[in-house]
């Protein structure tokens, strides 16, 4: 029996991958290809559901494969911090599998099998990388995802398409080739081992401060899918995808495996003992600071739905990476929550301006006046999703944020404080004048380029919006599991 637990982390990547290949052998049968990228989301998920009580009692779940050189493995480590990471994936996969479907055939896109082979196999990355034991396996999952997601992004492949596929690829690819590598060999040559420890890997290690400080800037700015200002650039021109490409990088798998990677440095390479000795927490919280407050303005100026989005999730990752280096109880349990909070909540948004696009196809939130009569669902939950977003009870946002909040006071770090205030106000300001626009504003004359049927609700589409949404209100109220998880991870 526990032979067998300690191998369900690898049959879920495995599962992943081959529904990747099986999608791609049934490109003929439409129909079947679809269903199989289903079932794998469901089998991957109950997976992930069967390890959740072991990790919830405290234990941990270990399978080595083998061994690189000594001190570096390709192995898997079922914790707290990595069933967090899974849950979200795993769960979202199964919606976002039925919204896709629906947006994909909807509007008749192309290569649907090339995107739903992909598809899976981005999720197989994220999964992975969720379950590694090591920086090793950490970093093989992460640059198979970058990978694997280049595809997703030059989907359309027009011009815009390609240059926005080209900023993807090196932005990622690049960072990690440069600052990732550096940050790799410089822990193997102070540590002799890239193996995750629960206080810190460097806990035991006798280094000079300055090195130390290099290695972690290089992690920071190798691990670029956190979009930490100025390694952010990629994120907007990533938008060029299609909408439920951009749910899954923006909500579940992409961005979320870049604040994925920092939290495992901040407390399993590092460790709070460390970050605090260094000052490397309050260094790095200024600096993720300055990101939220800029995303947020630059998404306040932002006509195109999506590109606010885009800023938005830019502001809300620093959140998160803000709870983890704030090293207060209060914040790392705020910040570890957020990156599901966050993830039910963004994934709504994606899919409510997709459900949009499909029906109307307008893109700007200029062109949304009066949308919300004809899209009652869409809108309704874009409301639910701007309320996390803001913060504001009983949304699964206000979890997270009031942690966060309370976690400055606690730290006495008044400044950051401030600064969560006037981010929650920034995102008011960009996100509720979309819903007032759309249920009490009169309706314009349609674009051009509108199509002339009726705009309607499209049910494969605006089922799974409404789901998320609702998990979005559940979590808030039921926060229980995330919560347990999040004070595993500090323990």
């Amino acid at each position: 029996m526990e032979m067998l637990l300690s191998l369900r982390p690898l049959l879920a990547v495995l599962i992943a991958v081959a529904a990747g290949l099986a999608i791609l052998a049934l490109h003929r049968r439409p129909n079947l290809r679809d269903a199989v990228s289903l079932v794998a989301a469901v089998s991957i998920y109950h997976i992930v559901a069967f390890l959740a009580p072991t990790v919830l009692r405290g234990g941990v779940i270990e399978l080595k494969l083998f061994t690189i050189l000594p001190g570096i493995e390709f192995a898997f480590r079922v914790d707290s911090l990595g069933m967090v990471f899974a849950t979200i994936s795993s769960l979202l996969w199964i919606v976002t599998a039925v919204y896709a479907i629906g947006y994909m055939r909807h509007l008749k896109e192309h290569a649907q099998t090339r995107f739903f082979a992909c598809f899976a196999i981005s999720i197989a990355a994220a999964i992975g990388g969720a379950f590694s034991a090591n920086l090793f396996t950490l970093v093989m999952f992460y640059e198979a995802l970058s990978l694997i997601t280049y595809p997703l992004v030059y989907h359309h492949e027009t011009d815009e398409a390609w240059e926005g596929g080209k900023k993807y690829i090196i932005y990622l690819v690049g960072t990690s080739k440069t600052f990732l590598l550096a940050a790799l060999a410089l822990t193997y040559h102070l540590a002799g081992t890239l193996d995750f420890v629960p206080q810190g890997l460097f806990s035991e290690v006798t280094a000079s401060p300055l090195l130390l400080t290099i290695v972690y800037v290089c992690f920071l700015a190798g691990f670029a899918k956190a979009a930490i200002m100025p390694m952010h650039i990629w994120l907007p021109v990533a938008m060029i995808a299609p909408t439920p490409v951009s749910a899954l990088l923006h909500a579940v798998a992409v961005v979320k495996m870049g604040v994925f990677c920092v939290l495992r440095v901040v407390f399993h390479v590092f460790g709070i003992d460390l970050m605090a000795d260094l000052g490397l927490g309050i260094a790095t919280a200024y600096v993720v600071s300055f990101t939220i407050i800029t995303a947020s303005i630059y998404a306040l100026t932002r006509d195109d739905l999506k590109a606010r989005l885009a800023y938005s999730t830019v502001s809300q990752l620093s959140y998160i990476i803000l709870g983890a280096v704030l090293l207060s109880p209060s914040t790392m349990v705020g910040g570890i929550m957020h990156i599901a909070s966050h993830a039910f909540s963004k994934i709504t948004l994606f899919f409510c301006a997709g459900s949009i696009y499909c029906a109307c196809r307008r893109k700007r939130i200029s062109e949304l006046s009066g949308i919300g009569r004809h899209l009652p669902w869409t809108m309704g939950a874009f409301f639910i999703g701007s309320l996390s977003m803001i913060g504001i009870p009983p949304a699964a946002g206000f979890i997270s944020k009031w942690y966060l909040v309370l976690g400055t006071v606690e730290a006495g770090e008044l400044a950051f404080l401030f600064v969560l205030l006037s981010s929650s106000v920034l995102n008011a300001a960009y996100f509720l004048p979309i819903t007032y626009k759309a249920f009490f504003e009169k309706e314009q004359a349609p674009p051009a380029a509108a199509p002339t049927e009726p705009i309607r609700e499209i049910p494969m589409v605006a089922i799974p919006l409404v789901l998320t949404a609702l998990l979005s209100l559940l979590m808030g109220i039921y926060p229980d599991y995330f919560m347990t998880l999040a004070q595993g991870v500090i323990q």
